[in-house]
């Protein structure tokens, strides 16, 4: 019989935060194990709920929905979303220049896939959301990685992103807010990588999924409202924000200079043809999500779910002797850094089986991120209160005598 093998265009693509951590983990539930997994951004599982009436709403739809919609998306979502991005002083787009997508993750596949040929390079940050760098490798180009600076805020170091442009890079992705740092870049950041982006001919592609979970009183501010003169693609969604991960719509707004992304923008109405549409009972509920009542803010102030849980991660990680974090300021994922030396550590994978496998604790290594040193690891803090209490109690209890081999 013949054997049939994966394409080789998978032998280079990296994909660890679903990787073997993760089917550690799934084998010791399938033995019958409770694992406490801190390291899945859904917040399903962990007792978010979607809005009554975002649910009403598709219930009353749905027999409007079993046909497939136009290749872009319905006209009433797409209209939802320029008018949002309107609010967002997003410049120069119509109803053409959004499309819904079955999640962000979705679009970006669709949007490296006809950007790119072999050999040509993106800018990605490290750490980054790994699906941006598995989807670059996976469209024949090359993720080159410019650092997100830790002494700063998690910030993009300008200097670096700058040292590695060469003659093959085509774009620069921003994360904006971060997973998995919780950064929220400021204004004047960004200018700096609209500037870079106008000086060299850059796309601008800003994952935006995150926006409307920001803290602290701080604005988010879409790059492309900053750029009306570069050719950017903006992403989001309403996954994390309306707790619906599951019902998958996303989308992806063009603006700026179209006029030189021609061939771009006919490739992507290409692809979007092939998948015919996305999701349309979930299209169908976007209209009522961004322009009804934005429950997500009560859970984004003090006193909030959200809120409440970051002030204590961010408070007991950094009580751990040998662990300090940067306080995020956005999203629900805080990126501590352990001290390699203290512990010995030079493999933050096996770090993380070990936890896993002694105190059924799951987190995502730094590595998972594309983040080269093995001294971080991504908390999800999602869980309430007294789970996150007992989890780091038990990760303090773990790590006061771990060394690793």
């Amino acid at each position: 019989m013949r054997e049939f093998k994966k394409s080789s265009k998978l032998d280079n693509v990296l994909y660890d935060v679903r990787g073997p951590v993760v089917e550690e983990a799934a084998k010791m539930e399938a033995r019958g194990m409770h694992v406490l997994k801190l390291n899945i951004g859904n917040p399903a599982p962990f007792g978010f709920r979607t809005p009554d009436e975002v649910i009403y709403d598709m219930q009353r739809q749905l027999t409007d929905c079993e046909g497939y919609s136009d290749a872009k998306g319905l006209f009433s979502a797409r209209k939802a979303i320029m008018q949002y991005a309107q609010n967002k002083n997003i410049p120069n787009l119509s109803v053409n220049d959004i499309f819904t997508g079955n999640g962000v993750s979705e679009l970006i596949n669709l949007s490296m896939s006809a950007l790119l040929d072999s050999g040509d390079e993106v800018l990605v940050p490290s750490p980054d959301y790994p699906l941006w760098t598995a989807c670059v490798t996976l469209a024949g180009g090359t993720a080159v990685h410019y650092i997100c600076d830790e002494s700063a805020e998690w910030y993009p170091d300008i200097d670096d992103i700058k040292s590695k442009i060469t003659d093959r890079t085509k774009a620069i992705v921003i994360i904006n807010p971060n997973n998995p740092t919780g950064a929220l870049y400021p204004k004047e950041l960004l200018l700096q990588i609209v500037q870079i982006a106008r000086e060299n001919g850059l796309m601008i592609f800003s994952d935006e999924i995150y926006d409307r979970l920001v803290m602290d009183g701080e604005e988010h501010i879409s790059i492309a409202s900053l750029a009306p003169d570069v050719f950017c693609v903006t992403f989001s969604g309403l996954s994390k924000s309306h707790m619906i991960a599951g019902y998958r719509i996303g989308w992806m707004i063009l603006s700026g200079d179209k006029s030189c992304a021609k061939d771009y923008i006919e490739g992507l109405n290409m692809l979007s043809n092939m998948r015919l549409c996305s999701n349309v009972p979930a299209q169908s509920i976007v209209q009522t999500a961004l322009g009804g009542y934005q429950s997500v803010n009560n859970y984004i102030v003090p006193g909030g779910r959200i809120y409440e849980q970051r002030e204590y991660i961010y408070n007991a990680l950094n009580d751990i002797p040998g662990i300090t974090a940067v306080k995020p300021k956005a999203a629900f994922y805080i990126f501590p850094k352990i001290d390699t030396k203290k512990f010995n550590i030079h493999n933050d994978e096996q770090f993380a089986l070990d936890l896993l496998r002694e105190k059924k604790i799951l987190i995502i290594h730094g590595g998972g991120f594309n983040w080269k040193e093995p001294d971080h690891f991504r908390v999800v803090y999602l869980p309430r209160l007294e789970v996150l209490k007992e989890a780091t109690g038990t990760i303090a209890d773990f790590l006061s005598s771990y060394r690793q081999d």
